[in-house]
């Protein structure tokens, strides 16, 4: 049941990275002969919604678990060991077990999906991922039809990720989505960027992806799925409920406590890059807003 979401992007604007990183410079040069029209023109179609670069997205972000600084994942994740990888998952399922990672992606259809990624910390990237829909997993186990909520946890290896040394959260990571979000055909579980096999410091080799949340809630490196009847902990909320709740959608007109989510600084625009304002559930509203119709979002943020 894979392709429940339609992207209105073309496949070659996620798949050519060489065509995507060779394009700014073509922008930058002198324009002759048809063929350069061309991809100029293929370019400005884009311009609304474009990659970051492979370096800005595997070199600028969050993973605690190997250092709080945004480069310290790509700097010690290398000590991450990504083979062989099972999932369990358990609780309201049919059937329970170890799914191993080669097995779980023989039954997948993996897709490419270009998405806003949108930090709580209010800086942002388009990500060019590679997956499979949650929905697709979660159908392998079978769900029961007692099941509300789906949890998740992210490895945790002292002797791998440094990070862990100290007390920053409450170790291992966890996180959890109501079920009807983990079915969303938005949410998917990727397994690539740019099709590549996805790196170690960005979730390797299986990580959850909600681009209508918070970054924090996308939780990396996926050990252990759990459905419940129970809304689950989150780490973060956990840490500080006053300032992360449960549901963490990208909302401008909630603001963190301690800084407005109004506007947002895209990675990669350059020095002197202007801020750019955030779009309610990260521009995918039309698509997710039924989720949460009727309830305070600023009680339910």
């Amino acid at each position: 049941m894979a392709y429940r979401w339609k992207n209105t992007l073309k496949d070659h604007h996620v798949t050519d990275e060489a065509f995507f990183l060779n394009r700014r410079q073509i922008m930058g040069g002198a324009l002759a002969g048809l063929g350069l029209a061309s991809i100029a023109g293929e370019a400005r179609a884009q311009e609304a919604l474009e990659p970051n670069s492979y370096e800005d997205i595997t070199q600028y972000n969050n993973y605690y678990e190997f250092g709080t600084g945004k480069g310290d994942p790509a700097r010690n994740a290398h000590t991450l060991t990504t083979e062989p990888w099972t999932v369990k998952i358990d609780g309201m399922v049919d059937r329970p077990g170890a799914y191993g990672f080669d097995d779980i992606m023989k039954a997948m259809t993996v897709e490419e999906r270009l998405y806003r990624f949108r930090c709580v910390e209010a800086w942002s990237m388009v990500i060019p991922w590679n997956g499979f829909e949650l929905a697709d997993l979660l159908d392998m186990a079978g769900v029961q039809s007692s099941a509300k909520y789906v949890a998740f946890e992210t490895a945790l290896r002292p002797d791998e990720m440094p990070g862990v040394r100290f007390p920053v959260l409450d170790w291992p990571y966890v996180e959890g989505l109501r079920l009807d979000e983990a079915v969303h055909p938005l949410t998917i579980m990727a397994t690539g960027i740019y099709g590549k096999d996805i790196p170690n410091q960005n979730g390797a080799p299986l990580r959850l992806v909600v681009p209508w949340k918070y970054g924090f809630k996308s939780i990396k490196s996926v050990v252990r799925i759990t459905l419940t009847d129970k809304e689950p902990p989150t780490s973060w909320n956990k840490a500080n409920a006053r300032e992360y709740g449960f549901y963490s959608n990208v909302n401008p007109e909630v603001d963190h406590p301690r800084w407005s989510q109004a506007t947002e600084r895209p990675v990669g625009g350059g020095l002197f890059a202007g801020r750019i304002p955030t779009l309610m559930f990260n521009g995918y509203e039309e698509d997710v807003a039924e989720l949460y119709a009727g309830m305070d979002l600023t009680a339910n943020f």
